[in-house]
């Protein structure tokens, strides 16, 4: 199998689109279009809401494939249904997958090694039942919590190895507090500059022929002063680069994430692509009854715009 990263790569240039869009299914916002179909043979429960959700995502994907390559649920979106919305939270990364696409699991985990070891082989590795191997997600890459340290990276890097699968490491991210702790000064260097250091560390082994790593780092396009210095520092890293649309990041925001030869960096949004019917234009121009036309719309002027920056 190819090294993650150029997986990646390919699929990008395939679909002519750096774009993640981010499957966070906000129950409350998925049109009542959806919720019809579940509706005829489940009362309102967590089982039906862990099916709308998965009717929803699979229409978004059917809607969004032919435009992106990419999708990344995050896992708290399912987790709130109980055990029937981590069935949907698998059932949505199968058919990602069915469709051709890179499935990425926001799951953000981290922790000592062994438990580590359980959370990298069920979201990206295999589980062994006796005599029998399975697979529990799935994913092709998941987000890992750096916190604990090294020790607690090594087995999703091992494992991203073993099944040439990536990971993506929280190095900066979008949300507007997270300097209080990720730009505290340690020594010389802010701890998100070290912890940049380390990814870049972990990543030299898992290069690819493409010359990119399938360790990759979580940056948010919110903060771009810092993005030309974590850049430089991890040269080989892609970036998943959360932020834009609804969090405020535009294209001239993201601009430095990318290397010289316009790869480097996906770039991820999720209730700006979801939910366009309720913004302008599309909330006067189709309103929710036609949610699809809004979001195809969306997800062809996000590629639009960044295909243009990246000229």
């Amino acid at each position: 199998m190819e090294n993650f990263a150029d997986r990646l790569i390919a699929k990008i240039r395939q679909k002519n689109s750096c774009v993640v869009v981010g499957l966070d299914p906000h129950f409350k916002l998925i049109p009542d279009t959806v919720k019809q179909k579940p509706i005829i043979s489940h009362k309102p429960s967590l089982e039906y809401a862990a099916r709308v959700i998965l009717e929803f995502n699979i229409q978004v994907i059917d809607l969004i494939a032919p435009h992106v390559g990419i999708v990344k649920p995050q896992i708290a979106f399912y987790e709130l249904y109980g055990w029937w919305g981590v069935w949907a939270y698998a059932e949505t990364i199968k058919y990602g997958k069915y469709k051709g696409l890179i499935v990425i699991g926001d799951v953000k985990r981290g922790d000592v090694p062994s438990t580590a070891e359980a959370y990298a082989d069920a979201h990206i590795g295999e589980v062994h039942i006796d005599d029998i191997v399975e697979t529990a997600f799935a994913a092709d890459a998941m987000t890992v919590n750096p916190y604990l340290g090294t020790d607690s990276l090594q087995p999703f890097i091992q494992t991203a190895r073993k099944h040439n699968k990536g990971i993506f490491v929280l190095v900066k991210t979008s949300n507007p507090q997270s300097g209080e702790f990720q730009d505290l000064t340690c020594g010389k260097k802010k701890l998100h500059e070290i912890v940049a250091e380390k990814t870049n560390e972990w990543g030299k082994d898992l290069i690819g022929k493409e010359g990119y790593s399938a360790v990759g780092a979580v940056v948010g396009a919110t903060y771009s002063h810092e993005i030309e210095l974590l850049r430089e520092i991890m040269p080989s890293a892609y970036f998943l680069v959360p932020g834009y649309g609804a969090q405020g990041a535009t294209v001239n925001d993201i601009k430095y994430c990318f290397n010289s030869d316009g790869l480097g960096a996906i770039i991820n949004a999720s209730r700006s692509i979801l939910y366009a019917y309720n913004t302008s234009p599309w909330k006067e121009k189709y309103g929710v009854k036609a949610w699809k036309y809004a979001t195809q719309e969306a997800i062809i002027k996000m590629n639009a715009e960044i295909g243009d920056m990246l000229l």
